[in-house]
């Protein structure tokens, strides 16, 4: 089974069963059939044929949720080539590192999409890294242009290595391409970035594959859902999702832009059944749900990603909405939707980050720093050896060595909790996690008791040494009309959590701040760190 077979399939099985659906606006959308959807990926596996991609090559897809997005996928697998996903907020620096790196021959990239100027930005790129003497090959752009728009100047996108329009589909079909042999590799993502720029970790055909095919089993997703595509394709959290859909031959609502107004009126009207988000996308919904009072009910499966610390809240309304809902866990290196929480278990273990791994050809392991497995029960670092760890990190294969072992375990970098054979619970990044008082502890612990104050709206807590021992420190918004002194909310956590878990202070601030990723938006800990530092002086 390939990713190409995985839209075949879905076609032998009805050829007019919707795919894609992308809303226009006004009741009117832009829907494929699955027969319509493998017309389009054939037709763009041509042009990018045309242009001299091939076996081993790579695609920059540098747009929003549109359905060609998804199709070049597809049209790449169909190639032998692989896809770079690149998100649209990415600034200068990061464009330059992917397309250095990565070495796209062609790259897709959005006209006009919200304003954006992103030819200007790879053309800053470019000029930035020729300047610094680095290897720029200059790729082909095609500009593609908003559903129901035309690119004014093709011409414009020329930088040195040429342009294209894309052509609208002909009569190809996928029997027209030869079958490409082997398991060469078929998608990258971008990391996190936390410590450098990112690492674009490339993934093979059959491990998208199975992957896709573990997670439609996992969710029990089948032909009748309809599941929301909102996150960006282009991070591992949105195309893991996408791909799991297509395994499973499910409807995608296509979101370019997260518009929770929409995707409130949406649900109801298009009877969505599922959907995978991170909590800060979440608190937006529940937001225009308490202002629409929409009808969830046909919502049946839910995922939640903890990146705010608050996926307990909004689990809690969604299951109060009659769907299912599970913390998941993921990341570039393993996909995301690599562990989940079955029915069986009960809230609230099940809205927390880990899971059931869905996949019966992956294991993990829970380590000391000596890579010694611990005792269940005890926390280390959590690791995983199978088909979905990294297969090579684009542009520095030296990489692969500093982050998987010789026998083949990634080292994830995360503090978990081993809950048997094939559960785990995810604790915190081990970078986030606090030595308090000789205590391994997660900083979430804590942050969850400051946002159960019934005037606390968010919650983060970090570490900082600005006394010469580790303290716990932490940061709150409030809500609307409340008033509460960071003194009392030292009070209020030393009523339930052991002392050494009191944090040292907290401290009230206006807003959190957040930076975007592919995957979601999250709290940045470095900067509440540095706030931190200031305030203990």
């Amino acid at each position: 089974m390939t990713v190409r077979d995985l839209l075949q399939r879905a076609i032998d099985a009805d050829p007019d069963a919707p795919l894609v659906i992308l809303p226009i606006g006004d009741g009117d959308d832009l829907a494929y059939s699955r027969s319509e959807f493998s017309v389009l990926v054939a037709s763009l596996a041509r042009q990018l044929s045309e242009h001299g991609v091939g076996e081993g090559d790579c695609i920059g897809v540098w747009l929003p949720n549109w359905p060609v997005a998804l199709a070049a996928q597809f049209a790449a697998s169909t190639l032998g080539a692989h896809v770079i996903g690149i998100n649209t907020r990415y600034n200068v620096a990061e464009v330059e590192n992917v397309v250095v790196r990565a070495r796209p021959k062609v790259v897709l990239i959005a006209d006009g999409f919200v304003g954006l100027d992103l030819l200007g930005r790879i053309t800053e790129a470019r000029r930035t890294a020729l300047d610094a003497g680095r290897d720029w090959t200059d790729p082909v752009l095609v500009p593609i242009a908003e559903p129901g728009s035309e690119v004014a100047d093709i011409g414009a996108y020329d930088l040195g290595g040429g342009s294209a329009s894309l052509e609208a589909p002909a009569h190809e079909t996928l029997a027209d391409f030869s079958v490409v042999p082997g398991d060469p590799l078929c998608v990258a993502f971008t990391t996190s970035g936390s410590t450098g720029l990112p690492k674009l970790a490339a993934h093979d055909d059959s491990s998208v594959t199975t992957h896709a095919e573990s997670c439609a089993a996992a969710m029990g997703l089948t032909g009748d859902d309809v599941f929301v595509c909102a996150l960006p394709l282009s991070g591992t959290f949105g195309f893991s999702a996408a791909m799991a859909a297509v395994a499973a031959g499910s409807a995608l609502l296509m979101h370019p832009s997260f518009r929770p107004d929409q995707l409130a009126r949406q649900i109801p009207a298009y009877r969505v059944s599922a959907l995978a988000f991170g909590d800060d996308m979440l608190a937006r919904l529940h937001e225009e749900w308490q202002k629409q009072r929409a009808d969830f009910s046909t919502l049946r499966w839910t995922g939640i990603a903890d990146f705010n610390g608050e996926s307990a809240r909004y689990a809690e309304w969604l299951e109060s909405c009659g769907a299912h809902a599970t913390g998941v866990y993921g990341s570039s290196e393993v996909f995301a939707l690599l562990s989940m929480w079955p029915d069986s278990v009960s809230a609230p273990q099940r809205w927390s980050g880990g899971g059931r791994m869905v996949g019966d050809d992956m294991e993990f392991r829970v380590v000391d720093e000596t890579d010694t497995p611990v005792a269940d029960g005890d926390k280390g670092e959590i690791q995983f050896r199978g088909p979905n760890v990294v297969r090579a990190y684009l542009g520095q294969p030296e990489k692969m060595a500093e982050n998987v072992t010789r026998d083949g375990w990634f080292k994830s970098g995360d503090l978990a909790m081993r809950v048997d054979d094939r559960s785990f619970t995810y604790l915190a990044r081990m970078s986030d996690a606090l030595r308090l008082k000789g205590f391994l502890v997660e900083p979430d612990e804590i942050a969850l008791r400051l946002a159960a104050h019934p005037d606390v709206e968010r919650a983060k807590v970090v570490g900082v040494q600005a006394t010469g021992e580790t303290e716990a420190i932490g940061f709150v918004t409030v809500r609307p009309g409340a008033a509460v002194s960071g003194e009392e909310l030292v009070d209020f956590c030393r009523e339930s959590l052991a002392k050494f878990k009191v944090p040292s202070a907290v401290y009230v601030i206006d807003e959190m701040p957040t930076t975007a990723s592919a995957n979601g938006t999250k709290i940045k800990s470095g900067v509440l760190r540095e706030w931190a530092l200031e305030r203990r002086a």
